[in-house]
């Protein structure tokens, strides 16, 4: 069987198209693992552009560290603080503190519960000064749920118009004014 010129004029072209196509595909491979490696270095680089802002920092402030102890060795005198400077307890806190002078206050003190036999002082009324009575101290009568909530439900059902207003005023013209 012999083929024509023009069915080998396909083959070809077809040959040569899948050659192309193979070789694209090839190039694009190419490009991106160049553009991979591209991303990594640029990755690199602010890795690198961090780590020197680092250390940057760490240099100055070590450079700070030596002038502030320079004028603390001049100027102020600060030392840490040594062993025979802490406490063990809060009674040695307390020894520290200085005796209360004329005229301050009375310290706080924490409220306590009553304790058994303790008789409580009376009730006084913090606007007229005067003890509370008897009436105020009783304790309150127990309330009744069920008939409290009967008498709610009939006052809820009542509906209580305000009485009318008077007519609105007349002006001198005759219009009426709301």
């Amino acid at each position: 069987m012999i083929a024509s010129r023009a069915s080998l004029r396909r083959i070809g072209w077809a040959a040569l198209l899948g050659l192309c196509c193979a070789a694209l595909f090839g190039m694009a491979l190419k490009v991106n693992a160049l553009r991979s490696e591209v991303r990594q270095a640029e990755n690199r680089i602010l890795a690198l552009k961090r780590e020197t802002l680092y250390l940057e920092t760490e240099f100055e402030t070590r450079s700070n560290q030596q002038q502030l102890a320079a004028w603390n060795a001049v100027d102020f005198g600060y030392q840490a603080p040594g062993a025979g400077q802490y406490i063990e307890n809060p009674r040695q806190l307390a020894a520290l503190g200085k005796p209360a002078g004329p005229g301050a206050p009375a310290p706080i003190r924490v409220a306590a519960a009553p304790r058994e036999g303790a008789v409580l002082p009376a009730l006084v009324s913090p606007l007229t000064g005067e003890p509370l009575g008897e009436q105020e101290l009783a304790p309150a009568t127990p309330t009744d749920h069920a008939q409290a909530a009967a008498g709610l439900d009939d006052r809820l059902r009542k509906v209580e118009r305000p009485e009318a207003k008077p007519a609105a005023a007349e002006t001198d013209a005759g219009e009426k004014r709301p």
